[in-house]
This record gives structure tokens, C-alpha cells and sequence, in this order.
């Protein structure tokens, strides 16, 4: 598969699982941190005489599951190693073959917290001879609300099992929630805060109503093989899709709203380059691994700085390299200026072109008045007359 040399979260994980020590590993994606936890369970499966159920792997999206399972497919493809992903969205026959999988066995299952609780509630899977439990992007289930549904998993599973625990970032929800499942975890951090060095960080300081023409004008004179848009919404992921549609572009809306099937349509053709532009929302950014994707533009900053290390992540990976440049229009200044204090660089802002006109001034530690004028003083006492 063309490994040569560890990466540093696979040479410093993979030794821990081998030993049997639970881990806690704070890694961002694109790091390799999947063949980081799926090479040493697959060693362990096929040095073991009764062959059960025996891994877990929880995912927060149904394209990040299929996309580990479709890794470990090839990471397993000589050894007899057997996975299922068990994810919601589909419709009854789906439902039925990942029952029936189930009920056949295999060695590792792979699901989103959803599915799963419904078919441990329906007595489908038992888990009494499992060894690993694995929580893959463990932040982003928390932001989801998962948080209850992980530890009614963890009640239907043996006490005696290896836990790990991987997180692209490490708030207090996740230490609590570590504190609660692993015993005595090893702990590993690489740096989460730093996206690539082979990403071309830009930045156009922009008012709304100069987005559109600004993003026409980029995809048209830049011609790259593939970008992804990320706006924070999926409001505005739709209105984009709309926009592009009506313009005859090649480019496709990835939201929830979506049939299971068209959001599966998207991404084959959006990985087989038969599409060129992607636009979604900051679900992407954690559920998608494709190499050779040329540009990433954050038509909105996103909400959360480490949030911005993953939407650039998605370009410039296994050490290629790409374009990432944010629109920041006057009330995300302040949001943009966190996100580079969080890397620890200065992002050029570069002119807008002169057909647009100029943009607002980059003032980040200055409050930006509302659009709708002065802020009013609700605080003040009343005058005397």
C-alpha cells in the first residue's frame, strides 16, 4: 500500500495497543491515525485461535464508517479479517443487511452511536467476547450530542477490553468522558494546532454582498482539479448548490438533508474526479479523505479555530500540496484572528480584485458596529427631564 515509514502517531500508538495499554491519543486527521489503531488490532485478530466479534469502532458520521471500513478492507485484504459498517439513512433493505451481517459475524464492526443503539435495543449484536473498543473523532460525537449514546454502548460491552480513545482536539467533555471508560490510558498529543506546511494559506477581507462574484472569479482563473467550499451552514450549502446549478458549473451540494444514496453518488464522483467542486459544511471536514484535492475555500470562518485546521487538512495531504483561502467579511475579523493565534502565523490578506471594489478594513481587535448602525446602551439610566 505504499507505507514506507511510520507516521508519528502510528509509531508512537501502534507499540501501546500491541502491549495492550489503553490510549488516549489527541491526533488531527490526515495524520494516519486510523492504520494507527486498525494495523495492531488486525495483528492481534489473526494471532488469535477463536475467532468472535471482537472489534467496535465508533464513528460520528456514516461516510467517515464507510470510509474506515473501506480502509480496513485493504489494510485485511490477505489476512481473513472480516468488517461490517453499521450506519443509519438508508432504507429497510439496508437495515437488513447489516442485521443479517451482523448475525453472520465478522471481526470488527464499525457504526455510528444511532444504528447501534437500535440494533443492540433489538438484540441483533452481542458484543460478550469483545477485546477493543475503539471511539474514532471522539470531539466531534461529543458536538454532536453523542455523548449519552457512547455510554449506553459501553454499558452492553465486557469490562474487560482495550479502549482508545482518538480526538483531533482535547476539551474537558473528552477528559471526562476518558476518565469514565479507559483504565490507566497512555496518552499520546501530536500537535493538533499546525496545518500542513505544503498548505498556501490566503485570506480576502470581504463584505457578504462580494462573496459570490469573488468565488466566481477565483474558480475561474485558478482552474483547479479539485476544491471543496465550506460554509458553516447548511443554508448556505444549499443556496451555493443552487447558485452553481443555475450557472451550469460542476459542482454539488454535500448536506444532510440528502438521501443516503445521492450523499454516496456525490462523494464516488467527487473521488473518481468526475466532479470537480464539493461544497458542505464542517462535516466534511472530518468525513472525507481524499488525496489530490487542489483547493480548500472557507466561504465562511468557521466557528471553532480547530475546526479551521481541519477544513484546510482536507488539501495538501500525504505530504502534497494546496491552496486554502478564507472569505472574512467584517463580523468574523475577530474569529479569524483566534484561529491565527491558534497556529501561531499570520495569514496574508490579499487585494480584492478591482472589479469588486474595495472590502472592509481587517480590524480584528476592534469591535465591528452592526449593520443595522450604532449599538445602543440598554445599560444607561434613564435622563431626568
Amino acid at each position: 500500500m505504499g507505507y514506507e515509514k511510520p507516521t508519528p502517531i502510528q509509531e508512537k500508538a501502534i507499540p501501546m495497543i500491541l502491549h495492550g495499554t489503553d490510549v488516549i491519543a489527541c491526533a488531527q486527521t490526515g495524520t494516519g491515525k486510523t492504520a494507527a489503531y486498525i494495523l495492531p488490532v488486525i495483528h492481534k485478530i489473526i494471532n488469535t485461535d477463536h475467532r468472535h466479534l471482537n472489534t467496535l469502532v465508533i464513528a460520528p458520521t456514516r461516510e467517515l464508517a464507510q470510509q474506515i471500513d473501506q480502509q480496513i478492507e485493504g489494510f485485511a485484504y490477505f489476512t481473513g479479517v472480516s468488517s461490517i459498517p453499521v450506519y443509519g439513512g438508508g432504507d429497510g433493505a439496508t437495515w437488513d443487511v447489516q442485521r443479517k451481517a451482523l448475525e453472520q459475524g465478522a471481526d470488527i464492526v464499525i457504526a455510528t452511536p444511532g444504528r447501534l443503539i437500535a440494533l443492540l435495543a433489538g438484540g441483533t449484536v452481542v458484543f460478550d467476547h469483545l477485546k477493543h473498543l475503539i471511539l474514532d473523532e471522539a470531539d466531534r460525537m461529543l458536538d454532536m450530542g453523542f455523548f449519552d449514546d457512547i455510554i449506553k454502548i459501553i454499558s452492553y460491552l465486557p469490562k474487560e477490553r482495550q479502549t482508545l480513545l482518538f480526538s483531533a482536539t482535547m476539551p474537558p467533555r473528552i477528559r471526562q468522558l476518558a476518565n469514565k471508560i479507559l483504565r490507566q490510558p497512555a496518552e499520546i498529543n501530536i500537535a493538533v494546532a499546525k496545518p500542513a506546511e505544503g498548505i498556501l494559506q490566503q485570506a480576502y477581507v470581504v463584505y457578504d454582498s462580494q462573496k459570490p462574484a469573488l468565488l466566481s472569479f477565483l474558480l475561474k482563473t485558478h482552474k483547479w482539479n479539485s476544491a471543496i467550499i465550506f460554509a458553516s451552514t447548511k443554508e448556505m450549502v444549499k443556496k451555493l448548490g443552487h447558485s452553481f446549478e443555475r450557472n451550469g458549473l460542476p459542482a454539488k451540494a454535500f448536506h444532510s438533508d440528502l438521501e443516503q444514496s445521492e450523499r454516496e453518488d456525490i462523494l464516488r464522483a467527487f473521488k473518481s474526479r468526475q466532479l470537480s467542486i464539493l461544497i458542505g459544511t464542517d462535516v466534511l471536514s472530518r468525513g472525507i479523505d481524499v488525496e489530490g484535492i487542489s483547493a480548500v475555500i472557507n466561504y465562511d470562518v468557521p466557528p471553532d479555530p480547530e475546526d479551521y485546521v481541519h477544513r484546510v487538512g482536507r488539501t495538501a495531504r500525504a505530504e502534497t500540496t494546496g491552496t486554502a483561502i478564507t472569505f472574512i467579511n467584517e463580523h468574523d475579523q475577530r474569529k479569524f484572528f483566534t484561529i491565527e493565534s491558534l497556529i501561531g502565523s499570520n495569514i496574508p490578506k490579499l487585494p480584492l480584485p478591482e472589479a469588486l471594489g474595495p472590502g472592509p478594513d481587517y480590524r480584528p481587535e476592534s469591535r465591528p458596529r452592526s449593520s443595522h448602525g450604532p449599538k445602543k446602551n440598554f445599560n444607561r439610566k434613564p435622563r431626568r427631564r
